[in-house]
């Protein structure tokens, strides 16, 4: 359970940053994580949220959606300067559905506009789902990976529990030119792996705890032109505020974090980060 106030906001960041990965759909202003949007994209509290970040140095989002409906709704927030758009099927709804690739039309045709810069969040999810699922998360996977290059935009990459098959299927049938590992979880090792092939790593506020060193390992090994923060809100708040709800404001922690922890100077790692996630994704 999340506590009930807002969680305490830090200090402005010296640089701005971008939270590369979050659900503005899904923060506390629209009830719990399960349910789906209701207001329109330019409601006040979407609007609140966004300024929010702004004031403490997150000055940009990556809206991402994990099935049609939200992909839809990222892509009508994306109108906002302040937000780009990622459309996809989550690899655990793609096992539910009944119709795959009507659903995957939707997306491709969704890929299409300009403001969605990313086919997201795709990949697999063996931790959620069993075997009897993961054929479908494949051709999902695989299907994403192919409307990405033909569309010439980011894969943004959902990884749980399946680091082998992530990255052999992305050799088969050819990494897009910008790949994101959202919410990094592999170790060294792995990190070292996404590092030779040029993907992107972003980390989330689970760097930040105490059981976590193996994202830490990964995040030193990591180029630091190949690293990316996000919060992946409503979920995982960094230490020093979590469990609270997450939110973009909240970005602010984990980059200070990881500059204490790689031992960077705060404002040339904000603006390390900055150029990176605009290689990852484009302008805004």
């Amino acid at each position: 359970m999340y506590r009930s106030e807002p969680a305490p906001l830090p200090e402005p960041l010296p640089f701005p940053v971008a939270d590369s990965h979050t659900h503005l759909d899904l923060v506390d202003v629209f009830g719990s994580e399960e349910e789906r949007p209701t207001p329109a994209p330019d409601a006040p509290e979407v609007l609140a949220r966004l300024a929010e970040a702004e004031a403490v140095g997150v000055a940009r989002v990556v809206q991402v959606g994990t099935d049609v409906a939200s992909s839809r709704w990222a892509a009508e927030a994306a109108a906002d300067p302040r937000v780009l758009a990622a459309a996809a099927l989550h690899p655990n709804e793609a096992p539910q559905l009944d119709d795959l690739d009507g659903a995957l039309s939707e997306i491709d045709a969704l890929a299409a506009l300009p403001r969605v810069a990313a086919l997201g969040e795709t990949g697999l999810d063996y931790f959620r789902t069993d075997e009897s699922g993961r054929a479908a998360q494949q051709r999902s996977f695989r299907a994403h990976i192919e409307i990405a290059k033909r569309r010439g935009k980011t894969l943004v990459i959902h990884d749980r529990d399946a680091h082998e098959d992530v990255l052999s299927i992305l050799d088969e049938e050819g990494a897009p030119d910008r790949v994101v590992l959202h919410c990094f979880s592999g170790d060294f090792a792995f990190a070292k792996e996404c590092a030779r092939r040029g993907f992107f790593m972003s980390f989330a506020g689970n760097v930040t705890f105490k059981n976590a060193q193996h994202l830490r390992d990964a995040a030193s090994v990591a180029p630091a032109e190949l690293v990316l923060v996000e919060t992946d809100a409503p979920f995982m708040a960094p230490i020093p505020v979590r469990g609270y709800r997450n939110h973009p404001a909240l970005t602010n922690y984990t980059a200070r974090f990881l500059a204490d922890y790689l031992e960077r100077d705060l404002e040339a790692w904000c603006e390390r980060l900055w150029r990176n996630t605009e290689a990852a994704f484009g302008p805004w």
